[in-house]
């Protein structure tokens, strides 16, 4: 294919994007005066909230943790997302990473929080009552993006691992 094939399919995708945004501001929708709505595609228009829970090497190990009974934390977050109605979802995995820091749980956003900036948030240390009920109670509220979290879960949070850096071969 030549470079000038390229860049007539470039410029033709492009004067189809001004076309269908051109479109969409002459149609506006009820969000108010020049507002564009978001274009939702497949699952994100409907996603729940999800609490990835770490059950890995750390994380749910009672050797470990022989205070922190893990079955009954994981059964009263999987009750809760019973109850919501569709709005929250529990999943365990493996080792997330930050085991210095276990039990470590993720708190995702909803695709309605997603949108209006809401990003994964890693809590740590996540093994008592207390804090079982502080991430349920913002889950409850809308969870990341939606609704602001409990300022003692704050003091949880900590900084996801960083991905392995490789090293440039010279």
């Amino acid at each position: 294919m030549s470079s000038s094939t390229v860049w007539s399919w470039v410029l033709h995708r492009a004067d189809e994007g001004r076309r269908y945004l051109d479109h969409r501001r002459r149609h506006r929708g009820a969000e108010g005066e020049g507002a564009l709505s978001p274009v939702v595609f497949g699952a994100a228009a409907t996603r729940p909230c999800t609490l990835v829970v770490c059950r890995g090497c750390c994380c749910g190990n009672a050797s470990k943790h022989p205070g922190v009974d893990h079955e009954w934390q994981l059964d009263r977050l999987r009750a809760a997302a019973a109850d919501s109605g569709g709005r929250l979802a529990v999943r365990t995995t493996d080792c997330l990473g930050p085991c210095d820091q276990a039990n470590v749980l993720v708190v995702q956003p909803s695709g309605e929080g997603r949108r209006r900036g809401g990003r994964a948030t890693w809590v740590g240390w996540s093994g008592d009552d207390d804090c079982t009920d502080d991430v349920l109670t913002w889950v409850a509220a809308g969870g990341p993006g939606l609704a602001e979290p409990p300022a003692t879960l704050t003091l949880q949070f900590i900084r996801p691992p960083r991905p392995e850096l490789r090293r440039a071969r010279r």
